[in-house]
């Protein structure tokens, strides 16, 4: 997939999927917006991706952070071709009785609300420009309860449902929207999750879990035509043919 002259902003661009997913597309030739609250990470990103990148520091649980950070990367490149949602978190791993309501709130902020706020500011650009691709990281666990997980399992939920909506209302304007459940990914949150001790997540072998440039590799791939079967859907890595058609295997 050539990605030359096209602009992608990625979300939680610090680290893990969305770093890998950073070094992806700019290397298929795109502009790369690295958006992410690690301000020296994204920094260190852009400077070893080159004059591609732009670094933009930026909290997604917040609308005005967000909003600011789509038009600065409008007013870099020129346009935006593609919105990657990729930021999330998943601590506290707590059971729902006795979680900190302030800290699953927060995790709702991120995830889901930072997921509106990235689609109503990228949308009506790409509109106005004939069109575009969001894709957003899902989870199994947007379609089963994981035990201690009831604030993620929300937010991914929530954000399934936020990318078939998109889908309804603006495939016919030439917005692409899915989704992409990668399964368990050998990053810091997974890291997180076995540290935590609870559920079967966390006892899974560290060697189970994929690379970071699967996801990214995949995500490239939805960007071409080949995947416009999938749009308003929910792609999943653990299939097989999945991975054949995205070269993964």
């Amino acid at each position: 997939m050539d990605m030359t002259g096209k602009t992608v902003l990625i979300t939680g661009a610090s680290r893990g999927i969305g770093a890998e997913t950073a070094r992806v597309f700019a290397k298929a030739g795109a502009n790369v917006a690295l958006v992410a609250r690690g301000q020296s990470q994204i920094a260190d990103l852009a400077g070893e991706i080159g004059q591609q990148a732009i670094a933009i520091p930026c909290n997604v649980a917040s609308n005005r952070e967000v909003s600011a950070a789509v038009e600065t990367t409008v007013d870099t490149f020129g346009g935006l071709d593609v919105l990657i949602n990729n930021a999330g978190v998943i601590e506290p791993i707590s059971h729902l009785t006795t979680s900190d309501v302030e800290a699953w709130g927060d995790v709702i902020d991120i995830n889901l609300k930072g997921v509106y706020y990235g689609m109503r500011a990228a949308v009506p650009v790409m509109k106005a420009a004939g069109g575009g691709t969001v894709l957003t990281i899902s989870s199994g666990a947007a379609h089963g309860p994981v035990e201690a997980w009831s604030h993620y399992c929300a937010s991914k939920a929530a954000v399934n449902m936020l990318t078939r909506c998109l889908d309804k209302e603006e495939a016919e304007h030439g917005i692409r929207a899915m989704g992409l459940s990668p399964g368990t990914v050998a990053t810091q949150m997974q890291r997180e999750i076995k540290a935590s001790g609870v559920n079967p997540v966390s006892q899974l072998d560290w060697d189970v879990h994929i690379p970071a440039d699967w996801p990214a590799r995949a995500m490239l791939w939805m960007c071409s035509a080949e995947a416009d079967g999938w749009c308003g859907q929910e792609i999943s890595l653990r299939d097989e043919d999945i991975r054949r058609k995205a070269g993964l295997i």
